[in-house]
């Protein structure tokens, strides 16, 4: 099938052994409720033709997650495959996020941490995971914005997970509300500030780049922020808008030719979400999509 015929928000692409996986969010609550929580992959050669979907994640009982499985992404780490994930537990009304492990992109996946791995009293969403330059690992993720007191104000955070991707060794550091960014518009609903989505990018010349998504001035839309020491602990400071019309959650990744690619969902309306994929030019200090 084409990836005009499959619906997913969040995409994330690993690309392994000549294959592309494509993960996300695929199973949806759009009419009060969804009758089979899970993760599914799609599997291509050329990001035009998938097959799938394939089931890598299917809860047994006892599992953490009970609804809201939402943006998994899949890192290959010291030769396993991670998914950071997020979940809503059975007892609380908050997210938070988990790690499980496969051996191979295709799953199953299993629990890796104990979930969730962000702060239980947080509600906690889309982490994904960081590698710095001295090889150490980081969760970046987002403190969801309508769990943030009166202003409903989401924040950036990143926290030092364990070199076996178990748990945090440092407490959460808060990197930039989303009320900062000049990019961003206070939500349909008339109240909040959303952060969705971190991904992390450092260009040819060593600049670290924050990809992530909020409201724009024309619906859900992808920013950039640029740390201002080349790392985590740096002032993240907004830099463009990298895609403004109605989608988001965006990731990057390269090609089996090596060529700069960026996967969002558009439109962010539900029951029409589909994956797109765009080339990406590195200008050292921003990046532009070839549109």
């Amino acid at each position: 099938m084409k990836k005009s015929e499959f619906r997913i928000r969040d995409p994330f692409v690993l690309f392994d052994e000549g294959k592309y996986y494509m993960y996300g969010t695929t199973s949806f609550a759009d009419n009060g409720g969804c009758t089979r929580w899970s993760f599914d992959v799609y599997v291509s050669d050329n990001l035009e033709d998938f097959s799938g979907p394939y089931t890598v994640l299917e809860p047994r009982d006892g599992f953490f997650g009970k609804s809201d499985f939402w943006a998994p992404e899949v890192h290959k780490y010291k030769g396993k495959f991670y998914m950071l994930a997020t979940f809503k537990g059975e007892e609380s009304k908050n997210h938070g996020v988990g790690i499980l492990v496969a051996d191979s992109p295709l799953g199953p996946f299993t629990p890796h941490s104990e979930m969730p791995i962000t702060p239980k009293e947080w509600s906690a969403l889309d982490g994904t995971l960081y590698i710095d330059e001295s090889g150490e690992p980081y969760m970046v993720f987002c403190h969801e914005w309508w769990s943030m007191g009166e202003e409903c104000d989401g924040t950036m955070c990143y926290a030092r997970l364990s070199d076996d991707l178990t748990h945090f060794i440092t407490e959460p550091v808060t990197m930039f509300a989303a009320s900062e960014s000049p990019f961003v518009r206070i939500t349909s609903r008339g109240y909040g500030y959303i952060t969705d989505g971190p991904c992390m990018y450092r260009t040819d010349t060593g600049e670290l780049l924050m990809l992530w998504s909020s409201k724009g001035e024309r619906g859900y839309m992808e920013c950039i922020h640029r740390s201002s020491n080349g790392s985590l602990d740096g002032d993240f400071l907004p830099v463009s808008v990298l895609y403004a019309d109605d989608g988001g959650h965006g990731m990057i990744f390269k090609s089996a030719e090596g060529e700069l690619l960026f996967t969002c969902h558009t439109p962010n309306t539900t029951g029409k979400e589909r994956a797109a994929i765009f080339p990406l030019i590195d200008l050292g200090d921003d990046l532009l999509l070839k549109i």
